[in-house]
């Protein structure tokens, strides 16, 4: 098996066509790029001529050490990490590719070095994290709800395991008079302000810029998100959602922000729209799941419980032992200077 660098061309080449997150798609990996001050680099893994592996790191070097991250911080992406396509179902043979594609990484960047940081938070797709462990490296589990819609043929299916409150308040779309459609880049951006607010009640920092947000979206295919916006009979805005799409996910990405109309949860109507779209819409008949996008914040898990969806792990990876410490110092030095704002 050989296990080299590709360029963003090759990498679109090995792409599959399901079992990874949308950020793996070449134009938000270019944008990625773009938006932080390290180096993407690509490696794949062959047999032959098929690849079997792919895995895009974001790589810093500076005086005080070297950070390794996938995906980069500071631009709201919830996983990236690796991905494994073996051309047989054999336990065995995904096994010797996850290994090989590890070690190879491992090695050519020097993560074993006291001096590197290393972090990875790798898709849901990724089952295997073993490898990682077996190089010195700490692996923890996490969490987020995926609210599977594969065998759903109405919204009524979609709907079955929810909460009953729930249930009754997207229900009610019908009686309200206000209209949820989808729009542009520019609501996208109005989105992101109401982000931006909700951050700011926890004195928190937005987790992206709006020139990220504005260049992923104009990047990304238009089949790879969709804009959500609740509007009263005047036109005046009241909430909205943007959703990304992989080949197999639609994601809960941004937006949401608590507000009511006529006594009904505005974002409530907005999942019920998206949900109907989901097992409706034919150009998202390959979605097989609407993932909420984590359940590891306690205070957010009691309404996103109530989506019923399965609670599906996902494997953060870093620098473990003393090393860890060191590379935690340089982390905190290092994070606020990777992101270009």
């Amino acid at each position: 098996m050989d296990v080299k660098r590709i360029d963003l061309e090759e990498w679109g080449d090995a792409l599959p066509t399901s079992g990874y997150e949308v950020f793996h798609e070449p134009a938000a990996l270019s944008v990625l790029e773009d938006h932080t001050n390290a180096d993407l680099q690509l490696y794949g893994a062959y047999k032959g001529q098929q690849a079997v592996g792919l895995l895009p790191v974001f790589v810093t070097d500076r005086s005080i050490g070297r950070a390794v991250l996938s995906p980069p911080v500071s631009l709201s992406v919830p996983r990236l990490g690796p991905i494994v396509t073996p051309n047989s179902p054999k336990r065995r043979k995904r096994e010797r590719i996850n290994s090989a594609l590890v070690e190879a990484v491992v090695d050519d960047l020097d993560i074993e070095k006291r001096s590197t940081l290393f972090r990875m938070t790798c898709p849901v797709d990724y089952a295997d994290p073993r490898p990682f462990r077996w190089n010195d490296l700490s692996v923890e589990p996490e969490f987020t709800y995926v609210v599977d819609i594969e065998d759903a043929d109405d919204l009524e299916d979609a709907m079955a395991g929810f909460s009953k409150s729930l249930r009754n308040e997207m229900r009610r779309y019908d009686e309200v008079d206000l209209s949820i459609e989808t729009e542009g880049i520019d609501t996208a951006l109005r989105i992101y302000d109401d982000v931006v607010d909700r951050y700011e009640q926890y004195d928190d920092t937005a987790p992206m810029s709006r020139a990220f947000l504005r260049d992923l979206l104009s990047s990304l295919d238009d089949d790879r998100w969709r804009v959500y916006a609740a509007r009263t009979p005047d036109g005046t805005y009241k909430s909205g959602i943007i959703t990304l799409y992989s080949g197999d996910l639609a994601y809960y990405w941004h937006g949401g922000v608590t507000a009511s109309y006529d006594h009904v949860s505005v974002n409530n109507l907005l999942h019920r729209v998206i949900l109907d779209d989901l097992v409706t819409d034919p150009e998202l008949e390959t979605v097989t799941g609407y993932d909420l996008v984590g359940a590891n914040t306690e205070r957010l898990c009691e309404y996103k419980g109530k989506f019923n969806g399965e609670l599906r792990p996902y494997y953060v990876i870093e620098s473990s032992g003393l090393g860890m410490q060191v590379a935690k110092t340089t982390y905190k030095k290092i994070s606020g200077s990777l992101s270009k704002g």
